[in-house]
């Protein structure tokens, strides 16, 4: 028994946020039925060519799914979606704002027929407020939440390498459809939950916002370096790689100079006695550490900072990640099918014993649609019909 069997998830969904919240309720063993649009289905299946022909992003968040095509325009469509409401434990949408309100899909439109059903919306800025009916990409959140105003360099703010706005989101409506069915399970009726990608993304920056509380300058950009705190951040070695590595107290400060750097009196110098001074004197500190470094390998210097138990990391690749060593230790990579053959996976975050996440094929596009409505009642010579007006 996985946490989530039973549970029946309807979405409406596109892109990032929503599916990688749906996903992870269908690793919990939920039965996710994704409506996609009929010929194109979610726009994310385009994206790239990058996994056997099929789309990165697609791949990563839409396994364990059934892929329903339909055209929610189409006359019938508004049954068939009532038929999957009839039996449905949780709605999610992400679909353009208003259009769920246009479509009677709204959790006002649904409440009273429905009152047991979770009805999640996720948007870029809410339901309400000046921002409703404005576009959101997650570029644009990352920007309008002042990410990019604290990462990259001096010169030139930078986005994330990934789509962590989306993320944010969809890990907060995962969390709280999760939290709407323990409530459910105390009170019997359904709720509806807003998530915007703008508060996921305000919430996770609460550190620098709190920094520049009551009008205090906010962090500086400072590049893969901490901006407030150092030595912690990127050095080259002398074979041409990188090491990561972070100093938090004095007492690892003192370890540093003595048992990495290998020069002790570095730790009473006075451009250096504290963390602040030692982030004030940044330049020349990394001048003598580089220079230190300059005679190691990056193999070296992370022995020398495993020995004085100071944190550290190897700058990776996606090529080394695929690799990792203690991915594989821990055997956190399995095989799933999809439309072009079995590709690798990552098991979901967290080792439970209590069950085994689900684990189930990316499916092609419309690849359940005769099954579900034949679930719903629908003959063969009806599927026909719908197949042959394009509503399928």
């Amino acid at each position: 028994m996985r946490p989530l069997d039973g549970i029946t998830v309807v979405t409406l969904e596109h892109a990032i946020a929503a599916p990688f919240c749906t996903r992870q309720l269908a690793d919990l063993g939920a039965r996710v039925i994704k409506v996609e649009r009929p010929g194109v289905g979610d726009f994310a299946r385009a994206y790239d060519t990058r996994v056997h022909g099929l789309a990165s992003h697609f791949v990563w968040t839409n396994r364990s799914k059934e892929s329903l095509t339909l055209d929610v325009k189409h006359a019938e469509a508004d049954r068939i979606l009532h038929k999957l409401l009839a039996n449905a434990d949780v709605l999610v949408q992400n679909l353009a704002p208003g259009a769920a309100e246009r479509l009677g899909l709204s959790y006002e439109d649904l409440q009273e027929k429905y009152p047991r059903l979770i009805v999640c919306d996720i948007s870029g800025y809410g339901n309400d407020g000046p921002y409703r009916d404005k576009k959101a990409y997650d570029l644009l959140i990352q920007s309008e939440a002042g990410f990019l105003s604290v990462t990259g360099t001096s010169d030139e703010p930078a986005k994330a390498g990934c789509s962590i706005a989306d993320i944010a989101a969809g890990m907060y409506a995962y969390t709280n459809i999760l939290a709407a069915l323990l409530q459910r399970g105390k009170t019997g009726r359904g709720s509806h939950i807003d998530v915007s990608m703008l508060e996921g993304m305000a919430e996770w920056m609460s550190y620098p916002l709190y920094y520049a509380f009551d009008g205090a300058p906010p962090p500086p950009r400072a590049g893969a370096a901490h901006a407030t705190i150092y030595p912690y951040g990127p050095f080259p070695t002398g074979d041409g790689k990188t090491v990561m590595l972070g100093l938090q107290n004095e007492r690892e400060w003192r370890v540093f100079c003595e048992k990495v750097l290998q020069q002790p009196a570095l730790a009473t110098d006075s451009r250096f006695f504290n963390n602040s001074a030692r982030s004030a004197a940044r330049a020349e500190l990394r001048a003598i550490i580089v220079e230190a470094f300059s005679k190691l390998t990056a193999e070296q210097v992370i022995e020398r900072l495993d020995v004085a138990q100071i944190a550290n990391a190897h700058m990776n690749d996606m090529h080394d990640l695929w690799q990792h060593p203690q991915l594989k230790a821990r055997q956190r990579w399995v095989e799933v099918d999809t439309p072009a053959g079995k590709i690798p996976a990552l098991l979901p975050p967290g080792v439970p014993d209590a069950y085994e996440p689900r684990m189930d094929p990316v499916p092609a596009l419309g690849q359940h649609t005769d099954a579900i409505l034949a679930e719903l009642g629908y003959d063969v010579t009806a599927v026909a019909v719908l197949r042959d007006e394009k509503a399928i």
